[in-house]
């Protein structure tokens, strides 16, 4: 019996546990700082997180109970448009910018070998791009970060060649430039992840075009780590010159998707999201299909979409803490 059907009929939880990306989330939106509370709900059911929540540079909150689904695919899944398909080795491809300098790229492809030689990830090989993507990034007035990408065509048909090479899963490494000036006091846990919102942008391109999981890192040509102390949920971003570990481990056991077959939103118990961000898709989504929406008042982000303001109410619980709303799931 496959095994997503042996899940369900087991009567498992399924849950879905999210942070927005680039929207300043004081829990999960820095450095894999929503990790603790994602692991600890999934020991209570199986649940979907996205990359926001669980990377952190060379560490990942990833468990074997999660399905890692960026924000695209995430949307199409709780439209219906898409059933996921459990998976536990991917064969991942990855895509590097053409304009990443050649020492940079060494560092990044000693990176994939050391996680493929550590964690036994298949890595079927990287492609570089035709011609540079061009991506750029910056925090718009309201605080949200954002960005534009050039030549998003060239990472697509790069990753389309790693799929041809068998890739189930792609990682995409675009260059950046050093982003300290976009929000000075990132590294003190105060603002927006300058670069989220482009990293959102690139991977729901390439989800959307080839339909398989994907995850961006960035990469500057700047590689040293700082010796400064810097806020805790920031930490992990600043003791590495490379980002991709926490990529390849989550695209390792991320579900493949289908629009015949496997577990769809309809099997979905609950969905967690911050108190003010009720805007997202997976909310709406997550209303008309009777799912149960968790909002969690300590996790402040720079938006302020309420639950009033909207006038919605149906199927939505507020609670104080994550620790609030565990405690009321695990019942």
């Amino acid at each position: 019996m496959l095994y997503y059907l042996t899940m369900l009929q087991s009567g498992e939880k399924f849950g879905a546990f999210i942070v927005p990306t680039g929207i300043g989330a004081s829990v999960g939106g820095y450095a894999g700082d929503g990790s603790f509370w994602a692991r600890k709900f999934s020991k209570i059911a199986k649940l979907i997180v996205n990359p926001n929540v669980v990377n952190a540079g060379v560490f990942s909150g990833i468990t074997d109970n999660m399905f890692y689904i960026e924000g695209y695919s995430l949307d199409s899944f709780f439209k219906g448009e898409i059933r996921l398909l459990p998976s536990q080795n991917n064969k991942i491809g990855i895509v590097f910018d053409r304009a990443i300098p050649q020492d940079v790229l060494n560092i990044h492809v000693n990176t994939i070998n050391a996680v493929k030689t550590v964690y036994g990830i298949d890595i079927v090989g990287y492609e570089i791009t035709k011609s540079n993507v061009g991506v750029d990034f910056y925090i718009d007035n309201s605080g949200i970060s954002t960005g534009k990408v050039t030549n998003p065509e060239t990472l697509l048909n790069a990753s389309r060649k790693l799929v041809e090479k068998g890739a189930d899963a792609v990682a995409l490494v675009c260059l950046f430039e050093d982003p300290e000036n976009d929000n000075l006091d990132y590294s003190k846990g105060i603002g927006t992840d300058p670069v989220g919102g482009v990293e959102a942008i690139v991977s729901h391109y390439i989800s959307q075009k080839l339909r398989i999981p994907c995850a961006h890192s960035p990469a500057f040509e700047d590689y040293t780590i700082t010796s400064e102390l810097v806020d805790s949920r920031a930490a992990a971003e600043y003791i590495t010159p490379t980002f991709l570990p926490c990529v390849l481990l989550g695209l390792a056991k991320a579900p493949r998707f289908s629009v015949v077959e496997g577990i769809s939103v309809d099997s979905l118990d609950f969905l967690i999201m911050p108190y003010n961000s009720v805007g997202a898709t997976p909310i709406f989504e997550a209303m008309k299909k009777n799912i149960e929406v968790c909002l969690i008042k300590e996790n402040k982000t720079i938006l302020d979409i309420t639950s009033e303001k909207l006038g919605i109410s149906a199927n939505i619980k507020k609670f104080d803490t994550y620790q609030q709303c565990y405690d009321y799931l695990k019942m």
